[in-house]
C-alpha cells in the first residue's frame, strides 16, 4: 500500500498572487531607495492625511455656510421696508 501525495498544480490564481507579491515587494523596495525610510508611506501617515484632509473639508463646509447665512441675512436686511 503506497500513499502518495496528491498532485499539486500551479493555477492561475498562484501565479497571480505570486506576481501580486513580487510587484508588492519591488514598489516597497524602490520607495525606500526613492524616498528614505523616514519619509515612506505608513498606514498611521495615510490616516492622519485623511483625518487633515476631512477636517480642512469641514471648515470649508463652515465657511461656506458662515458666508451663505450672511448672503441671506444681508438679503432679508435689504428688503425690509424702510419706515
Amino acid at each position: 500500500m503506497s500513499t502518495s501525495a496528491p498532485h499539486q498544480t500551479i493555477g492561475l490564481t498562484t501565479i497571480s498572487r505570486t506576481v501580486a507579491s513580487l510587484a508588492v515587494g519591488v514598489v516597497h523596495t524602490l520607495e525606500r531607495a526613492m524616498v528614505g525610510p523616514a519619509r515612506m508611506r505608513t498606514a498611521r501617515g495615510n490616516a492622519w492625511e485623511a483625518i487633515c484632509a476631512d477636517r480642512a473639508r469641514a471648515d470649508q463646509r463652515a465657511e461656506l455656510d458662515r458666508l451663505v447665512a450672511e448672503l441671506a441675512a444681508a438679503r432679508r436686511h435689504a428688503r425690509q421696508p424702510v419706515s
